[in-house]
């Protein structure tokens, strides 16, 4: 370094400057020192970055250490918090947590719309904690991360379909004049197949990214391993829990609606007896 030619502001007799050795005119000292400075929100920063081992989720690793450093009394002015990826992904998950909480309320909006009761949608959207059952069952031995998330805001949308076939039948053939009851079991096996047909369609279409093959899978993977095990578990417990919470639901508004129309006629009756 000492022996780098810089160029002097003196001029020699010709008027060119001279070019003269750095040792000239710096001492030069070693020592220990930061070769930069960072800062984060105005305040010195001191980063520590890591990369996880093959096979370990970047989520756990980060709540482990995060664990580990609320162990550490620190004097006053210091604080240590998650940056980088850690940071976004914390902030990834909150946004993603709004959309499904959206999802679902557009979804029962949508149906309430469609259906022009507030009612009916109820035992649909009943298909929506049961596709949760599988979506984490699915995710058994990889990492619940934001392609998780999103596979289950995705998965909210397509499980709705085959308690809608169902119901959408059911109503159906009440408005022919069958019984509750027998319009259910003529309902259930004849809406089977197109149920089944579906869920074959979106499993084996997922299946090539549930596999993970090729490079960057372990990204996606997760996402279809959701919408694969969340669209299984709802359709076997679609065909036998919808039906029963749908009848649930039509007796208990229905023993309100005929209370509501019984009263009137009570009075009406007790009134010409009396007279």
């Amino acid at each position: 370094i000492g022996r780098i030619l810089v160029l002097s502001s003196k001029e020699l007799p010709d008027g060119s400057k001279p070019l003269v050795p750095l040792n000239h005119v710096a001492h030069f000292q070693k020592t220990t020192a930061i070769g930069q400075y960072n800062r984060l929100n105005r305040q010195p920063e001191a980063r520590v970055n890591c990369n996880v081992l093959e096979g370990a989720f970047a989520g756990s690793i980060a709540q482990q250490v995060m664990a580990e450093v609320g162990k550490i009394n620190l004097p006053p002015g210091y604080i240590i918090e998650p940056v980088g990826t850690a940071r976004i992904m914390a902030e990834s998950f909150a946004n993603i947590y709004q959309a499904l909480a959206l999802a679902i309320i557009f979804i029962y909006l949508l149906l309430a719309s469609q259906y022009e009761s507030f009612v009916d949608p109820l035992s649909i959207m009943i298909s929506l904690p049961l596709s949760l059952v599988g979506a984490i069952l699915g995710l058994v031995g990889s990492s619940f991360s934001i392609m998780s998330l999103i596979g289950i805001v995705m998965l909210m949308g397509l499980v709705t379909k085959n308690a809608i076939l169902l119901i959408d039948f059911v109503k159906q053939k009440r408005r022919e004049g069958v019984a509750r009851t027998e319009a259910i079991l003529i309902a259930g096996p004849i809406r089977l197949r197109p149920i089944l047909m579906t869920t074959f369609a979106m499993v084996f279409g997922m299946a090539p990214l549930a596999l993970g093959l090729g490079p960057g899978a372990e990204l996606r993977a997760p996402m279809a391993r959701a919408v694969i095990g969340g669209i299984i578990s709802s359709t076997l417990l679609t065909l036998v829990v919808v039906p029963v919470v749908y009848t649930i639901i039509d007796d208990f508004f229905g023993f309100f609606k005929r209370r509501k129309t019984s009263v009137p006629g009570d009075q009406g009756k007790a009134g010409t007896v009396g007279a």
